[in-house]
């Protein structure tokens, strides 16, 4: 099934709900950067988080980057989503590997560490971008998004990040990875108050019961797609799904043009030096590990252009 993300409605308009599909994606990060199972699972639940938070945004081309930074043996996890449905990562120690837990689920919690720092950059679009950052306070990827909504964004949140990877398969080796983000929307609570039949701690009951990991997981494993998981997982709240959805795939706009742009920036005597010692130059996406390679009659025409400017 293809990747996707589904955004819906319940409980009276009064708590919204996103769920995403990154399979497809996460499996292709995983060729692209060579990870171990809890590299492989520590990047897909933040580009399922990145997802999930840049669901609320407008613009086709805003964007949201979370970096997640603790003390762990993976070092940086970084995963740059859109609201467009585009999505890319990277881990910086990829082949890190640690046991699975005892219920088969992978370690990212220690894989992560649990100090340190989760960042999330917003550009909306327009304007300048704005970044908050709080301090990690589980290392799992979803307690952290959860605290950092509720402490930078003042909005009461609940997730759910999971995957299902068999280490054994080199090829496709994850089976599934998802996520589910509720949230009570202010407006619509205060509005909805004297409606709805659930009082506002019912609710809070029902959204504790709703965000139990094991039903979203075995629905899962049944092999249902986000859509069916999520409005059976809903079917006593009334779901609606909105007509907002979004097709999810793994993409980088790197190209080579980009990188002899950036190369620009080594100045003349750098790109002498590449010329004469090394013949070309080589430089290798960190989001999407695609190589790129640089002739010297490129390179050439690169001075040729920062000469230009000057003369």
């Amino acid at each position: 099934m293809n990747d996707r993300l589904i955004r819906a409605l319940t409980a009276d308009g009064r708590v919204r709900v996103v769920g995403v599909n990154i399979t497809q994606s996460l499996n292709e990060a995983h060729r692209r950067h060579h990870l171990s199972t809890v590299a492989t699972a520590a990047l897909g639940r933040t580009m399922s988080a990145s997802l999930l938070l840049a669901s609320n945004m407008k613009k086709e081309q805003a964007r949201v980057n979370v970096r997640v930074a603790g003390d762990g043996g993976l070092g940086l996890v970084y995963a740059d989503a859109g609201f467009d449905g585009t999505v890319r990562g990277f881990v910086s120690n990829p082949q890190f590997e640690l046991p699975p837990l005892a219920d088969g689920q992978q370690n990212v919690s220690q894989g992560v560490g649990q100090t340190g720092f989760f960042k999330v950059m917003r550009d909306m679009g327009y304007g300048e971008p704005y970044s908050s950052t709080v301090e990690l306070i589980a290392g799992d990827i979803a307690n952290d998004v959860a605290w950092y909504l509720a402490s930078s964004e003042q909005t009461y949140s609940k997730l759910i990040l999971t995957e299902l990877i068999d280490q054994d398969s080199s090829e496709n080796p994850v089976k599934f990875a998802a996520g589910l983000l509720l949230q009570i929307m202010p407006v619509a609570t205060l509005r909805a108050a004297k409606t709805s039949n659930r009082s506002q701690e019912d609710l809070l009951i029902q959204l504790d019961a709703k965000s139990n990991p094991q039903s979203f997981i075995d629905l899962l494993t049944q092999g249902k797609n986000i859509e069916d998981v999520m409005t059976e997982l809903f079917a006593d709240m009334h779901l609606d799904i909105l007509p907002l959805s979004k097709d999810v795939k793994f993409h980088c706009p790197c190209s080579l043009d980009r990188m002899l742009a950036a190369m620009k920036m080594f100045g003349e005597e750098d790109l002498r030096s590449m010329i004469a010692d090394d013949q070309g130059a080589e430089a290798t996406c960190h989001f999407c590990g695609e190589v790129y390679h640089a002739t010297t009659e490129q390179l050439n025409n690169l001075l040729a252009d920062l000469q230009a400017v000057k003369a």
